[in-house]
């Protein structure tokens, strides 16, 4: 009776040595299909809901300050720039610097309202709760307005609103004062207007492969929505109480500089920035990205899907 042939083992290291290399596929640097961003934008939703409250504030703060710093970036890049420059050129130019916020919160990392509206894709597909959705949105809230208020409070110690004698401030009174002249239901649109823009960025860097991926897809669409003059309501978490704080405590010298006087801006005030900004900005933002973006992506690609659609 003939013994069965026993397979001869095989030396990893030697095939390697003979040039007969291991059949391992390429990793990919191609940009993730839509339907795959719609599996990973869940697994995200499900991370961030049911991630512990100290870290979703602390980086909630970090990403209310980083919109802050583009929105103070965005503020210097318009100083001066009326009757110098084309109106739509301005618009732009001030867009993409503060690009700078969003580039800052997706890669450094941080948790920003606006973007985790998308969340609500996880509740869709019934793996976030209800309570844990509007438990995250509450805290990043929080946190962000936290973070933006920190550093106003920051560059105003800083007295940066009178570089160039005082163009900086006055273009941060100049757009403080704008955001307080809406109606409700403009407020609310335009807010909706915004968020879609800002989570199709955030949609865009779920797909990407690398650090500059992410930049490229985030320059264009918050630059379109600052240019178009849509409202985002943690970056008025930074404007507006800025206009405020230069409207009542400027120094002397930027007073002196601009001859701005708080009788200039009447519409300035607490009441008029919650109520006719912040509140209806932020209700447009959440209809924007989480039913204009979250639950219209969740509807094309999820609804019913299978696993292996997903992974499709």
């Amino acid at each position: 009776m003939r013994e069965p042939q026993q397979e001869p083992m095989t030396d990893p290291a030697a095939a390697l040595r003979d040039g007969d290399l291991p059949a391992v596929p390429p990793a990919s640097l191609d940009a993730l299909m839509p339907p795959q961003i719609a599996a990973k934008a869940v697994d995200i939703g499900v991370a961030k809901a049911h991630a512990g409250a100290f870290s979703t504030l602390v980086l909630s703060v970090l990403a209310g300050a980083f919109i802050g710093l583009g929105a103070a970036f965005a503020t210097t890049a318009a100083a001066g720039a009326a009757g110098e420059l084309p109106f739509g050129v301005t618009r732009v130019l001030v867009g993409v610097v503060f690009s700078l916020g969003l580039i800052l919160v997706v890669v450094a990392g941080a948790e920003l309202f606006t973007g985790n509206n998308l969340i609500v894709m996880a509740w869709a597909e019934r793996r976030v709760a209800l309570r844990g959705l509007l438990r995250n949105w509450a805290l990043v809230y929080v946190g962000n307005l936290a973070g933006a208020l920190a550093t106003v409070a920051l560059v105003f110690a800083a007295r940066q609103y009178e570089l160039g004698d005082g163009a900086v401030g006055t273009s941060a009174l100049a757009i403080a004062d704008a955001k307080t002249q809406l109606d409700f239901g403009q407020a609310v649109a335009l807010g909706a207007l915004c968020n879609a823009l800002v989570c199709l960025a955030v949609w865009l860097c779920y797909g990407a492969r690398s650090v500059t991926d992410k930049v490229l897809a985030i320059v264009f669409p918050i630059s379109a929505f600052v240019a178009l003059g849509f409202e985002h309501s943690v970056a008025n978490m930074y404007f507006l109480p800025m206009g405020l704080l230069l409207r009542d405590h400027a120094s002397d010298a930027f007073r002196a500089d601009t001859g701005a006087a708080p009788a200039d801006f009447p519409d300035l005030t607490l009441a008029n920035a919650l109520l006719d900004n912040i509140v209806p900005v932020t209700i447009g933002n959440v209809i924007g990205g989480s039913v204009m973006v979250g639950l219209v992506y969740w509807a094309v690609y999820l609804r019913g899907a299978t696993p292996a659609d997903r992974r499709s």
